[in-house]
């Protein structure tokens, strides 16, 4: 088995959800990092959460992100472990109002 870190990143997110991480098949995949930063003028809400099989899983709903501030989802203590075929999406109440930067430990 390969263990390997990568990072994802997500700029201008908005009023559509955008899939931050997808699991490939055969793939293990561990967030042991994720941060919604406000970007925009305004405070705005965030949401993230994971479909699997049609389903959706909140990480969190509508959370509020101050300006000038982020939101650390995942990280410390946290984890979240996603099996193949799960989308870790964001969304947040403005359009490119966020970035998202997402840390994983994919095992294949």
């Amino acid at each position: 088995m390969a263990n390997t870190f990568t990072s994802y990143a997500n700029k201008d997110v908005g009023t559509s959800a955008a899939t931050v991480v997808t699991v490939g098949a055969g793939t293990q995949t561990t967030v042991v990092g994720m941060s919604v930063a406000n970007t925009s003028a305004s405070p705005i809400t965030a949401s993230a959460y994971f479909t699997r099989s049609a389903v959706d899983y909140y990480l969190i709903k509508a959370a509020t992100v101050p300006v000038g501030s982020s939101l650390v989802l995942v990280g410390g203590d946290q984890k979240v472990v996603l099996v193949p075929s799960d989308e870790l999406k964001v969304v947040t109440s403005a359009a490119a109002s966020a970035d998202v930067v997402t840390s994983v430990l994919n095992i294949t």
